[in-house]
């Protein structure tokens, strides 16, 4: 049986450069469509059972993030409902930089991942499921530029208004992973996290606000080759509906709370941005910051503020990314979450490293620290 690479399937992304045996299956990632951008590999390896090969990735110094690629290891299954971690090394110096990642399948077909994948069959599968508990509100609030529907849940009938929405960036897939979990949590009716959240808020939740591009096997974009999260100081419909129709209901609803879910390709740790150089930032705004980050600290192990993005100086806050712009637009708490695609360095796993039930796990901490912030935000 002959060794083969395939990538022809949702999120899949490789480009085969020659194959001559095991110890040579060279490959480079494709880019996001009308964009330079590429991170994102998702493949299949065929015909391969016991025989140890070295794949190699190659032309890696010119990806989006090369910082991430030193201390990464590739996810790798086998029925792709467990994913755990390869041998892989990466060498700065080989072809332009290249991911080497070593395995021998003990079956025919072992499939290879940036992360874990949650491809937007899952996403309809949680859609529906989550819809279908009592108490859920589900609707369409626009269409993405492939024509696939923007879905939100609506859980909870509180006065506080809170938005939860994941995967701007849609190779970052522990996004939607935290999505499961968080919204498994929100729909428990025997939660006590749960039930007084839902009378306190009503959490309005995107899954996935960038379904062409998880499609796609894009890291970054959507079907235009766009950042999303370089939108929302004017979203329009010829290049960001996704936005466009996002930030119009978050216009009618009001926000008091916004957690925008991403993962980082370089930073070994999970952390929050927030909108310190915003120009109409207020105290009231950075002490409820500190507070939830010092909550969240304090209720799940896996998060830590030593470690992040460098603070904006006041007033140089990009209003084009959505913290920026939700925390100026209503005098909101705005966040960004990130997640390692690499392991958490403070609470390292070998076999795993950072996981989806990682994921899942924090977004059920990340309710608790929201209902903690909730008194403090009017």
């Amino acid at each position: 049986m002959a060794i083969g690479i395939d990538a022809g399937f949702d999120s899949g992304n490789i480009k085969v450069e020659r194959i001559s045996g095991p110890h040579e299956i060279v490959l480079s990632i494709r880019k996001d469509a009308h964009s330079d951008f590429y991170q994102w590999f998702h493949f299949r390896l065929s015909g391969a059972r016991g025989q140890r090969c070295t794949i190699r990735i190659i032309d890696l110094n010119g990806s989006a993030y090369p910082d991430g690629w030193p201390g990464y290891r590739a996810c790798v299954s086998d029925d792709r409902q467990h994913w755990t971690r390869a041998e892989t090394s990466f060498d700065a110096k080989q072809a332009g930089g290249t991911l080497i990642i070593t395995v021998t399948p003990a079956v025919d077909q072992l499939w290879f991942a940036y992360f874990a994948p949650y491809s937007l069959e899952r996403h309809h599968d949680l859609v529906a499921r989550i819809a279908g508990r009592p108490g859920v509100r589900s609707d369409v609030l626009g269409h993405s530029l492939d024509g696939r529907p923007i879905d939100r849940l609506v859980i909870g009938d509180g006065p506080r208004q809170v938005w939860l929405y994941a995967r701007q960036h849609p190779g970052e897939s522990m996004a939607e992973w935290w999505m499961e979990g968080a919204l498994e949590r929100l729909t428990d009716p025997a939660d006590p996290v749960a039930r007084r959240l839902r009378q306190l808020a009503t959490i309005h939740v995107v899954p996935n606000i960038n379904p062409d591009g998880s499609f796609r096997g894009h890291l970054r974009t959507n079907a235009a080759g766009v950042n999303l999260n370089r939108e929302w100081h004017a979203p329009s419909a010829e290049r960001s509906p996704e936005v466009l129709s996002v930030l119009a209901a978050m216009d009618a609803t009001g926000c008091h709370l916004a957690m925008d879910v991403h993962g980082d390709e370089a930073i070994p740790q999970v952390f929050i941005a927030g909108f310190e150089g915003i120009p109409a930032i207020t105290d009231r705004q950075l002490t409820s910051l500190h507070d939830f980050k010092a909550r969240l600290a304090r209720l799940s192990p896996d998060f830590q503020t030593a470690k992040g993005y460098p603070v904006a100086r006041p007033g140089t806050a990009n209003l084009a990314m959505s913290t920026n712009q939700l925390a100026q637009r209503f005098g909101c708490l705005a966040m960004t979450l990130e997640m390692p695609f690499k392991d958490n360095d403070d609470l390292p796993c070998a076999t795993f490293g950072w996981s989806p039930a990682r994921s899942m796990q924090l977004g059920r901490d990340c309710l608790a620290a929201i209902l903690e912030t909730l008194p403090d935000l009017g």
